[in-house]
């Protein structure tokens, strides 16, 4: 990976890539932003950067020793930290447990969520964090002498997962490091992060990404038509990694938009016998499906109470969407649209909660059948 490989920032680049040349880089830096901006992508190549033996022109050089390790993101220099979740109730699993399942998704793309990372590591119902013996890895591994004789570097992602024990284990090692070694910290939270961890590192903000930028990036390295381009860019609202699940997920995307179409209609038309049967329909695709389905049907019943202040730039809609809300856009208005918000979100926690799915989406569908009236 190389800086040019990264979806804008071009200014937060210049900026690292010139403090590193004058050797002025904080031996601690957190970079923290929106999700999709592209902060872990930022951290990956400058720690590439930091490990070359011979950088160019601003970049990594890509042919030297160092460089050929970092490909695969196997130097020994280069140290990982990321949260996990126990298999068993004794466990205290640290990061160096599952290195090849990071190792393989950062190759595959720097740009994806906490959720992405849980299924693989196929603990999608599971909590991530870091555990107390994360810590003891890295006072271990950072004891030892660099192996290539230059710097080290650990990057750490989603230090808002640390708990205190852990975090107050790492505060003298993060302040006080040997030297010549450099934590890249990469957070969505940092408000969440331990304030003693936090004061020690020099914050950068990475900012949402573009419209424009995005657009431009969907068409030219992943081949969309311009107008669909913009139409994601315009959805994903500065994410970059919500762009790319978005052309992943447009099958299932049109599929929630069927059962939510057709949810809408039996409701309005009080066709409980057929409400019943779409309910056992739902039940049958899975929680976490059912989950993202609730979730996509909260994000349609807001951008359909917006359209209807004839505000486009505030919708974020495909022209599928758009078309359904010129005739659904009405029926969702200032009475009824928080009740419809907490109707959802009350389903979405029986869902968590293994409450019986047939029971939760046809009680939901009732109440949505008064709801529409108001």
């Amino acid at each position: 990976m190389r800086f040019s490989d990264i979806i804008g920032q071009q200014d937060i680049i210049r900026q690292l890539t010139q403090q590193v040349d004058l050797g002025r880089l904080p031996h601690a830096l957190m970079l923290c932003g929106p999700e999709g901006a592209g902060k872990l992508a930022i951290a990956l190549t400058l720690a590439r950067y930091l490990l070359c033996e011979h950088p160019e022109g601003g970049e990594p050089c890509g042919h030297c020793h160092s460089c050929r390790m970092t490909e695969q993101w196997q130097h020994p220099d280069l140290h990982f930290s990321f949260p996990l979740f126990k298999e068993k109730s004794n466990d205290q699993p640290v990061s160096d447990d599952r290195l090849t399942e990071w190792r393989e998704q950062i190759s595959r793309t720097p740009y994806f969520t906490p959720n992405n990372w849980l299924e693989d590591l196929k603990g999608e119902n599971q909590q991530l964090q870091f555990y107390v013996g994360e810590s003891d890895s890295l006072q271990h591994k950072l004891s030892l002498k660099s192996s290539q004789g230059g710097c080290r570097v650990v990057v750490m992602w989603l230090p808002e997962k640390m708990p205190p024990a852990t975090a107050n284990k790492l505060l003298k090692l993060i302040e006080e490091p040997p030297a010549k070694t450099h934590f890249l910290l990469v957070s969505q939270e940092p408000d969440q992060v331990l304030g003693t961890i936090l004061s020690r590192t020099q914050r950068i903000r990475v900012p949402a990404l573009s419209e424009a930028t995005i657009a431009q990036a969907l068409e030219e390295r992943h081949g969309l038509p311009e107008t669909r381009a913009q139409n994601l860019a315009h959805i994903a609202q500065g994410n970059y990694t919500l762009a790319l699940q978005l052309i992943e997920e447009d099958s299932e995307r049109r599929e929630f938009f069927d059962l939510f179409v057709e949810m809408m209609r039996l409701c309005y038309m009080r066709k409980a016998k057929e409400m019943r049967q779409w309910a056992e329909r739902v039940a049958a695709i899975g929680r976490e499906r059912q989950k993202h389905l609730l979730e996509y049907s909260q994000r349609l019943i807001r951008e359909n109470f917006i359209y209807n202040f004839r505000q486009e730039k505030m919708n974020y809609m495909t022209q599928e969407e758009q078309q359904f809300a010129q005739n659904f856009a009405p029926f969702i208005n200032e009475r009824n649209v928080i009740p419809f918000m907490e109707e959802l979100t009350a389903c979405q926690t029986d869902i968590e909660q293994n409450v019986n799915p047939k029971m939760v989406f046809y009680d939901l569908a009732l109440k949505i059948t008064l709801l529409l009236k108001n």
